[in-house]
């Protein structure tokens, strides 16, 4: 019983760390050349993530899209013939952006005519781009240099003479598709496939490959939804209102099945039975509130105001103070109905648990049914998938095979207790979801030294009632304690204890991602130590990651970066950003990284989610790169323009180094795809460093 609470534990505190949705996990490609003779295609068969799609190569004037590129380099091997040949794109008009939206889906090819002009081998360069979407957002573009082998061909010395004054033109860099073009790559690719036997032929084919991961980050977020759904049907089955019934449903099918092999099928229906009846549930719904609204709730403070009420109402549930109970016309119907037996029987009794059992394992699947929801997709299902599997596999292992019922354990107060430890975790976690709501609007009543009080707070209580110092509702009285009890007690105590640190600024890494962070702080020091208006505070500065004080205005910060002669160090990032904050607590604070940044830079944090009102005489309509228009009205707004207009990238987090004149130094960009090692990071603050020191 205590390995299954300590998993349930384990999973409920690192409930919610999903990571970034990257673009490159949405689209697997594979480019290679046909030639035939001096003539030859380049051929790139792309498979796109199912409810995902990438845009056409051709989109509408002001289209907030941007297009699926093939960029060539320069170079007098080859000459392009026309525009990328693409199939059909699907056309829809998006009621939301009030534009039409022109992209493809699932598996499509896409070619690329060209006249080889060299009669030695070559490599063909070119930069491969494209954004992936599904159904609400967008990701950041994703561009690629991709490099395929090209073979020589002899014929090419009349070629070249016609062609020397396009190519020194710069034609094959950049081809400028008419219209008579795009309409002729569309109409004649329309029903291409990714695989034909033309493509499959020859020995003069040269490939590169990139293959999507076997684990996309969307997969890992939904396996992560699946592991905590699993652990929590083993945790519901560990309830009293579920436990107990196990014995009913063994004796019901010993007593109607005539033989073994018809009791191992009548078991196998009936857990088949429970899986079908959760599932319909998530799809239920995802059918009620759509993909598009489950997607927006993580992020939205008054979906997770609510989620934050619901698991309170929950909590409470569990600890006693009342029972959620369903109508008892819908029990008497269902039980009604598996008295008939056969199939439709068994399917009912399967029913008549779930109702029966839903005053204990309603909160469970709400809860489940909340962090689902703030994922959003096909998570409800994949959640109530795992919840119910772990919940019917003990059912029918046990009504097919009897004689494993020796091995339980028997009821008893345990399984109440079980219960109300649900409860704490229930209501501590509750706590996140108010914490997002907060952080998004930036009220600051619930910064960090509150929630860890509050969380201390929870544990302290929970502590206490394991080690069985006071009693709940339904509790039996406490004569011994079991070694599982103490265990646990033990346990929730060493958590305590690991918490207080938290108020006096310590990092608290192993629950990082669960309170604000450090610098969401009504002291930059921590408790009892002051509000950080000391000497060395500077005008405009917050304590920030690893007690660094940071700007969070760029003017600011660019002014004092020129005053003290320091580079500035600019990071995007954002309050619910979790790979920032695995950046800023495995990274920042490691030996030779913190002291360059503490000591050696001007720090200016800008979050793209701060949804602080910008000042009237700031709040201006601009222009994005892709011709669209927007009104800046918050703070984030006007970081996340600044990001998108002068780099092109909407990834937090995002680091670069300016001189002091506001120019980025050399050494490019650092993200957390490239840089989360701290080894990577340190060699390019390193490099910045050096880059700003020649300089001078």
């Amino acid at each position: 019983m205590i390995k299954f609470i300590n998993i349930c534990f384990s999973i409920f505190i690192f409930f919610g760390l999903f990571a970034q949705e990257m673009p490159e996990d949405k689209v697997s490609w594979d480019f290679s050349v046909q030639q035939n003779g001096c003539e030859a295609t380049l051929i790139g068969k792309l498979k796109i993530d199912d409810h995902w799609h990438i845009n056409a190569t051709s989109l509408p004037e002001n289209n907030f899209g941007i297009p699926t590129t093939m960029d060539f380099k320069k170079s007098k091997n080859y000459e392009l013939v026309g525009g990328i040949i693409e199939p059909k794109p699907i056309k829809k008009f998006d009621a939301k952006s009030k534009e039409n939206l022109v992209y493809h889906e699932g598996q499509i090819v896409l070619k690329q005519k060209f006249k080889v002009l060299s009669e030695k081998d070559f490599e063909l360069k070119f930069e491969f781009g494209f954004q992936p979407c599904d159904s609400v957002k967008c990701l950041f573009p994703y561009v690629e240099e991709i490099t395929v082998k090209v073979k020589g061909c002899k014929e090419t010395s009349e070629i070249k003479t016609d062609q020397t004054e396009s190519q020194e033109n710069g034609v094959s860099g950049d081809i400028e598709k008419t219209e008579e073009g795009n309409k002729d790559s569309l109409e004649t690719v329309e029903n291409d496939t990714v695989s034909t036997s033309e493509e499959e032929k020859g020995d003069e084919t040269a490939v590169l490959t990139n293959e999507t991961p076997d684990t996309p980050t969307k997969n890992k977020s939904l396996w992560l939804i699946f592991g905590l759904s699993f652990a929590s049907g083993f945790a519901a089955l560990l309830t009293p209102c579920v436990f107990p019934m196990i014995p009913m449903t063994v004796s019901f099918f010993t007593k109607q099945s005539k033989n073994k092999i018809q009791g191992i099928r009548n078991a196998t229906i009936y857990g088949i039975s429970i899986i079908v009846i959760y599932i319909l549930l998530g799809t239920l719904i995802t059918a009620i509130f759509g993909a598009e609204v489950l997607n927006e709730m993580s992020t939205n403070p008054w979906f997770n105001l609510i989620f934050f009420a619901l698991l309170v109402f929950f909590a409470i549930s569990f600890l006693g103070a009342f029972e959620i109970r369903l109508p008892s016309s819908w029990i008497n119907k269902a039980d009604q109905r598996a008295d008939k037996g056969g199939l439709i029987g068994i399917f009912f009794m399967a029913l008549a648990l779930a109702l029966v059992s839903f005053s204990c394992t309603g909160p469970i699947v709400g809860s489940l049914l909340v962090q689902a929801a703030s994922e959003g997709g096909v998570a409800p299902l994949v959640g109530m998938f795992g919840f119910s599997l772990a919940l019917a596999l003990p059912f029918a292992l046990f009504a097919a095979f009897p004689g494993w019922m020796n091995a339980l354990p028997k009821s008893g107060g345990w399984l109440n207790t079980v219960k109300v430890t649900l409860g704490f975790l229930e209501l501590a976690l509750a706590f996140k979801f108010l914490s997002n709501a907060d952080l998004s609007l930036q009220l600051h009543l619930l910064e960090r030294e509150i929630f860890l009080a509050i969380w201390i707070g929870i544990f302290i209580v929970l502590t206490i009632y394991l080690f069985g110092k006071i009693r709940l509702p339904h509790d039996s009285p406490v004569e011994n304690l079991t070694v599982g009890r103490t265990l646990l007690g033990t346990f929730t105590l060493i958590f305590v204890l690991y918490l207080i640190p938290g108020l006096w600024g310590a990092p608290l890494k192993l629950i990082s991602a669960f309170p604000p962070p450090m610098s969401y702080s009504e002291s930059p020091m921590g408790v009892g130590g002051g509000s950080g208006n000391h000497g060395d505070h500077i005008e405009g500065t917050h304590r920030g990651p690893q007690g660094i004080m940071v700007f969070h205005d760029y003017d600011l910060a660019l002014a004092h970066a020129k005053k003290v002669d320091k580079p500035l160090f600019v990071d995007f990032t954002g309050h619910n950003c979790v790979n920032c904050r695995r950046m800023e607590e495995s990274v920042w604070g490691e030996p030779g990284i913190i002291d360059i940044l503490r000591d050696e830079v001007v720090i200016v944090s800008l979050h793209i989610d701060e949804r602080i009102d910008l000042p009237k005489d700031e709040q201006k309509e601009v222009v994005y790169p892709n011709g669209k228009k927007k009104t800046l009205k918050t703070t984030g707004d006007k970081w996340m323009y600044k990001q998108i207009s002068e780099y092109k990238i909407t990834a937090q987090p995002y680091y670069l180094l300016q001189n002091t004149e506001g120019e980025d130094l050399a050494n490019g960009a650092a993200d957390y795809e490239h840089h989360n090692d701290p080894d990577d990071f340190k060699e390019w603050l390193d490099e910045g460093m050096k880059l700003f020191n020649k300089q001078k």
